[in-house]
């Protein structure tokens, strides 16, 4: 795990520097396209490992800060970013996803707004009674810079809208961008087109901007008074109609297999285009079921960027590396002979698993494809078996843990009644050791301890040479020990216990995130922290053994009650808790005062209701202050019953005297109507 945590920190300050140079200093140094494969990566990396967070992810950010060279302004409505799809795989699930959200079925017809995404910079524009008024970029998505006048010298934008069907008050919003033809006269200047607008745009001078061949084509709009469109294609068509450039590649289309072979022709016109394009933004055409699907994160659930081809490359298997997590995952790791991939030199690629291997019979020696885009770290597309060595043998993956011996074995998963993909090393607590250094580096990571200066190389230093083995034993240190290694001194070793005395005031959700119990992440860490208040109560678990009530937190399942049994099941564990308990100073969780139409009420659905998802009702009931549990108990307020309920849960409701209510009654309790 600790190359996984290496690969992320260094794709999260790689995209950092990116920000820099493109918001700061006004010198993109990559394309938008292997920007946005960078982005994703870091994406697909959080995803399957929950303890990669940082402040600098783009989960958690929008570009960057605002230029200091202009004032800045807030975005009425924020400039959000898109996912991204790369496959056909990951359209068909954006489709799932969105009738899942709307709880409609596979028949339900959704007209998208295929849109081909220009390679330029985006800029919102204020227009309030038909005058251009204010321009800002994107900043960090929330606040941009004011670049009115710099905008003001581009052709294409009008400055006054005199028709009268036009909004009152609206945030028009677009891509700036050069042609391919007019860069060749500034090309010795600038490294690309997109670089040139960057550069051309953020002139201090409108003047020297106004020498700049800037280009404007409007796609979407932000804050809004007045609109009178209801979908995406007839906004595109206003556009044209007030005087706007659109894209003339924009099209309505429905149905996966349609957004494929659009998508296909599309990116065979691409060389014969007069700008760059790096892939096609679908957009539910509807605003009202826009509207309705809202956002996730920074990115709205109502659209997605399907990227151009991804990298590839030929290289050779030179080893297979088999890599132990905190969680006892064994991760087999492809060594290959260095190649460079859209400008990066690989040397590692995933196997992901013991079944990914048998099922491409990947082997030492082996002549492989690899591709880089859209994955968490390059993996291993295909092998190429007429280059195979005639000496060739299978790959065995080890009935052993190569670290402490203990038997290696793949899980029976209770939720999916299947056997797990991973094999695990069946050590429990911190007898493997492998999975001991990687729980303390887990234990210290940014949102879990977060002490500066105990990085993962350290842990690796202090682990061998026996200063420590458990967390306590971090709290302990022999800082006079520590003052006679290389490289410390009197100075550093201070700078290290201030640290470290700094984080014995740590909030319960961080304390149990970084006990590293498997499946439990930092969500479900704060969930955990509000279930049980204080950390007495959850160190008590072990005595209690109430791992039933664990149930009622939504957000909490089966998978997870059953990784946190394990964990108090195992004495080391309750040892390692004891003794944090002594040491730290852990913060109670400090219920927040909320006060919406359901405070205080807690709701639990049944059967399938009409035209609203749960995840949508869920979302609901949240924003009034209310909550959702998983099963009937004296807990429960409000049973919510749609077509075809379970039985028992209803059963179990009368006899506990908990009101039942049907999909009109719940809505009506919101002041809304289905």
């Amino acid at each position: 795990m600790d190359k996984i945590k290496k690969i992320y920190e260094e794709k999260i300050n790689l995209l950092s520097k990116y920000n820099k140079f493109y918001y700061e200093k006004s010198e993109p140094k990559v394309s938008d396209q292997q920007y946005d494969i960078l982005k994703n990566e870091i994406f697909l990396l959080e995803n399957k490992y929950k303890f990669l967070r940082s402040k600098n992810s783009p989960s958690k950010i929008v570009g960057h800060k605002p230029s200091k060279n202009f004032k800045k302004f807030q975005h009425r409505v924020s400039m959000l970013s898109l996912s991204n799809a790369f496959s056909e795989e990951d359209l068909k699930n954006f489709e799932k996803r969105i009738l899942n959200f709307l709880s409609e079925n596979q028949e339900f017809k959704i007209l998208y707004s295929a849109e081909p995404k220009i390679d330029g910079i985006s800029a919102s524009l204020t227009y309030k009674n038909g005058k251009f008024e204010r321009g800002l970029s994107r900043g960090d998505g929330k606040e941009g810079e004011d670049i009115t006048s710099n905008l003001a010298t581009i052709k294409d934008i009008p400055k006054k809208i005199l028709d009268k069907d036009f909004p009152r008050d609206i945030d028009i919003r677009g891509e700036v961008f050069i042609k391919n033809s007019d860069f060749e006269s500034i090309k010795e200047k600038f490294a690309n087109p997109r670089n040139a607008a960057s550069g051309c745009l953020r002139q201090k001078n409108p003047e020297d901007t106004k020498k700049m061949p800037l280009n404007f084509i409007a796609y979407t709009f932000g804050f809004e008074q007045g609109l009178k469109q209801k979908n995406q294609s007839e906004y595109l068509k206003k556009l044209d109609e007030w005087g706007f450039k659109t894209n003339p590649l924009n099209k309505t289309i429905s149905g996966i297999k349609n957004l494929i072979q659009n998508y296909k022709n599309v990116e065979q016109q691409r060389t014969n285009l007069d700008f760059d394009i790096d892939g096609i933004v679908y957009k539910i055409n509807n605003f009202e079921l826009q509207k309705r699907l809202g956002n996730v994160a920074n990115a709205p659930r109502w659209a997605i960027a399907h990227k151009f081809s991804s990298n590839k490359a030929i290289s050779k298997i030179l080893d297979i590396d088999i890599q132990i997590g905190r969680t006892g995952a064994l991760t087999p790791v492809a060594k290959i002979k260095p190649i460079n991939i859209g400008g990066v030199l690989v040397s590692n690629a995933t196997l992901h698993n013991e079944d990914e291997i048998k099922r491409k019979d990947i082997r030492i020696g082996d002549t492989v494809t690899v591709e880089r885009a859209g994955d968490v770290i390059p993996h291993i597309l295909s092998v190429d078996f007429n280059k195979r060595p005639k000496k060739s043998a299978k790959f065995i993956f080890p009935n052993k843990c190569p670290s402490c011996g203990s038997k290696t074995e793949k899980e029976f998963n209770k939720v999916t009644k299947k056997i797990d993909a991973v094999r695990r090393c069946s050590s429990e607590g911190y007898f493997c050791d492998k999975i001991s250094i990687e729980k303390l580096k887990h234990f210290v990571s940014k949102e879990a301890f977060n002490i500066e200066g105990l990085g993962k190389k350290i842990i690796e230093e202090f682990w061998k040479l026996k200063f420590i083995k458990f967390p306590q034993d971090i709290f302990k240190l022999d800082y006079q020990k520590i003052e006679k290694l290389d490289g410390w001194g009197s100075l550093s070793v201070e700078n290290l216990k201030y640290s470290i005395n700094q984080k014995k005031n740590i909030a319960l959700e961080r304390l149990i995130y970084a006990l590293g119990i498997r499946h439990i992440g930092l969500e479900n860490a704060k969930l955990l922290s509000k279930h049980f208040l204080s950390f007495l109560k959850f160190k008590n678990l072990s005595v209690t053994e109430n791992y039933d009530d664990l149930l009622n937190i939504d957000g909490i399942g089966e998978t997870q009650v059953s990784s946190i049994k394990s964990f108090f099941a195992n004495e080391i564990n309750l040892k390692v808790l004891d003794e944090l308990g002594k040491i730290l100073v852990i913060k109670n969780v400090i219920a927040k005062q909320q006060n919406g139409l359901l405070k205080s009420k807690s709701f639990l659905v049944t059967g399938k209701l009409n035209g609203i998802s749960r995840a949508e009702v869920k979302s609901l009931i949240e924003e009034n202050s209310g909550n959702t549990v998983s099963t009937v108990s004296n807990k429960l307020n409000y049973l919510i019953v749609g077509d075809k309920p379970t039985r028992r849960k209803v059963e179990s409701a009368n006899k506990l005297k908990i009101k039942i209510i049907n999909q009109e009654e719940f809505l009506k309790m919101l002041n809304k109507t289905s």
